[in-house]
């Protein structure tokens, strides 16, 4: 027998013990042969799909070059599979070979077969393992990542870790979510791009948002010319200026109480807050912020609180 020896991506190696010898046994499986970690070929009607798939859209044009690289080449890189009940299989990371050598006709695949504990666990192996390998679009990723925090608890910088990413990508991934479903699309379709999209995001409103897609479209702007647009439209509009009103009982008289509302935002907003009040009992507040990861720290932190307010 041939020992192998093929790497699982950082994701997933985070995630597994470390493994023991994989060994190919040639000739379908039979469920008393089934090893933890073991590289197996199994018949490919015993398999089924993974119910954690993050992946929403299967190109067919990539779909046929996969099938025919493997038609060509054999599969270089093996599926990763649970198992499933008595001699069934799930799919934890590789339903795109999976479907290119079904549609070919294959009656059996190498796979991993590896154990997993959890359901959760199921579903950070699937997600972590395809933002890795596969070329999932932006909109997929975001919702990848979402999944991640809600259902598995992981937080941000947990996922940037797992992933080899910043926290802001991650941060900036998740907030596509929140534009109308028209740019997403638009997104997902290649119509506009991630630096497109992003500048879109600072519109507060989704009428504003789609008006400037409408433009982007129409004339077929660049990011930098978005860019440009978006900070005439906050500008020019009323509507494009976010305003936080901070409302006190008895208004603010001594340079003491002035103190105690600078700290009590402090504490709120965990970044040094700065309070001044004019002669005529207007004023300003300064929220000061040190890099990108805290601006972005404090955007969600207002979302909450408009929401809640709301």
């Amino acid at each position: 027998m041939n020992k192998m020896r093929m790497g699982l991506g950082r994701g997933l190696d985070a995630l597994l013990k470390p493994s023991a010898n994989v060994v190919e046994q040639p000739g379908v499986l039979r469920t008393d042969d089934v090893k933890n970690e073991s590289l197996l070929r199994i018949k490919i009607e015993d398999i089924f799909p993974n119910p954690f798939q993050p992946r929403m859209h299967f190109d067919q044009g990539s779909l046929d070059e996969l099938k025919a690289s493997i038609f060509t080449n054999g599969l270089i890189q093996p599926i990763t599979v649970r198992k499933f009940g008595d001699g069934k299989f799930q799919v934890v990371s590789g339903e795109r070979r999976l479907r290119a050598c079904k549609e070919i006709g294959l009656l059996d695949i190498p796979a991993y077969i590896i154990e997993v504990l959890s359901d959760d666990v199921m579903l950070s192996m699937a997600i972590i393992e395809n933002i890795q390998r596969e070329k999932l679009n932006p909109i997929e990723i975001g919702l990848a990542f979402k999944r991640l925090m809600e259902e598995c608890s992981l937080t941000q910088e947990q996922i940037a870790e797992r992933v080899g990413k910043d926290r802001t990508t991650i941060a900036n991934s998740i907030r596509l979510l929140k534009l109308p479903q028209e740019i997403q699309d638009s997104l997902i379709n290649d119509d506009i791009t991630m630096g497109h999209a992003r500048a879109l995001i600072n519109l507060p409103s989704h009428a504003m948002q789609l008006e400037a897609l409408k433009r982007i479209k129409e004339n077929n702007l660049s990011v930098r010319k978005v860019e440009s647009l978006v900070k005439k439209m906050l500008t020019e509009t009323p509507q494009g200026r976010k305003t936080f009103a901070l409302k006190t009982t008895g208004g603010i008289s001594t340079s003491a109480s002035l103190l105690a509302l600078e700290d009590k935002l402090r504490k709120i907003f965990g970044t040094k807050v700065i309070c001044k009040v004019k002669q005529d009992g207007t004023g300003d507040v300064t929220i000061e912020f040190y890099s990108s990861d805290e601006l972005e720290r404090l955007i969600d932190l207002f979302d909450v609180i408009e929401k809640n307010y709301h």
